[in-house]
């Protein structure tokens, strides 16, 4: 949730490149889409599904009885059962219908939770909460690892599978998107952080929670961080000629983006702001922020 931002004509572009049926991306990777299609979640929230015979589910989004209807109906025409529920975070466009999955097929639910910020899922309660490279065995001999990044929210994993060398992202890298981060459960400075700390994986494609799937990870996660890079050097310039609140600076900062969605930019400036605030080099005083 909270990506900026899917145009219309990119969802219906996106729609077009991936149907909303069961898919299998790859040996025991395969795929159903939520129907909740919107400028914040694209054509929807993917939901992965692991293994042959025993599925693992990653993120089965928000809680719609008819999405809930077709995972369980793929799990029936694939002659499967469902082994667990995985979220990656508890945005409302995630987990809420985790809960409902793990008990209508008595699996386990696993994820983190965190101090509501109004943005959670606060129904959710996992049976085993994640730490940083928790493995899952999956049916097919193969592995799911969980890498803990933090960024988009604190209780932001990832999750390695290793017999393809994918990665679910969650929100973590969308397809055609950035991601906003939004402080006090965001944090710019671990979102940073946390692409980097993929790098160190043997990452040979991105599965994103909204958007097709990236075939070229290293490319993708160096652009983010450029990109990333590049937007804090152009507000610690606009800090350089001006000391001003999110709403002075946004419209230098983000100059470059539609005026529309600057209230959204204003939460990925303040993220940034805060970075750089914890590094020493700038600082706030009644909502005014001037560089050190």
């Amino acid at each position: 949730m909270f990506n900026v931002i899917f145009t219309p004509s990119m969802i219906e572009v996106i729609q077009r490149m991936i149907p909303s049926v069961f898919q299998t991306l790859r040996p025991g990777v395969h795929r159903l889409i939520a129907p909740n299609p919107g400028i914040m979640t694209g054509p929807g929230t993917n939901t992965y599904l692991l293994g042959e015979k025993r599925f693992t589910v990653i993120d089965p989004g928000p809680a719609i009885d008819a999405h809930l209807d077709a995972i369980a109906k793929a799990l029936q025409e694939q002659g499967a059962s469902l082994e667990r529920v995985v979220v990656t975070h508890t945005h409302p466009d995630h987990s809420p219908a985790a809960s409902h999955l793990a008990e209508r097929f008595e699996v386990p639910l696993v994820g983190r939770v965190i101090a509501d910020d109004g943005h959670q899922d606060t129904a959710f309660d996992p049976d085993h909460h994640l730490e940083h490279d928790d493995v899952f065995a999956l049916d097919d001999g193969s592995a799911l690892r969980a890498i803990h990044t933090p960024g988009h929210v604190d209780n932001h994993f990832c999750f390695l599978h290793d017999a393809s060398g994918t990665v679910f992202t969650g929100d973590h890298i969308m397809q055609g998107s950035t991601v906003v981060i939004i402080p006090p459960a965001g944090d710019m400075a671990d979102y940073m952080a946390s692409l980097r700390k993929l790098l160190d994986y043997p990452v040979k494609a991105l599965a994103p929670g909204h958007g097709s799937v990236i075939e070229t990870p290293v490319e993708e996660i160096q652009g983010l961080i450029k990109h990333r890079q590049g937007r804090e050097d152009k507000i610690v310039g606009v800090l350089k000629q001006l000391a001003g609140n999110l709403d002075d600076l946004v419209v230098h900062a983000y100059n470059d983006v539609d005026p529309a969605i600057h209230e959204i930019a204003k939460l990925s400036l303040w993220a940034h702001l805060l970075k750089l605030q914890k590094e020493g080099r700038a600082q706030e005083s009644g909502g005014h922020w001037v560089l050190i």
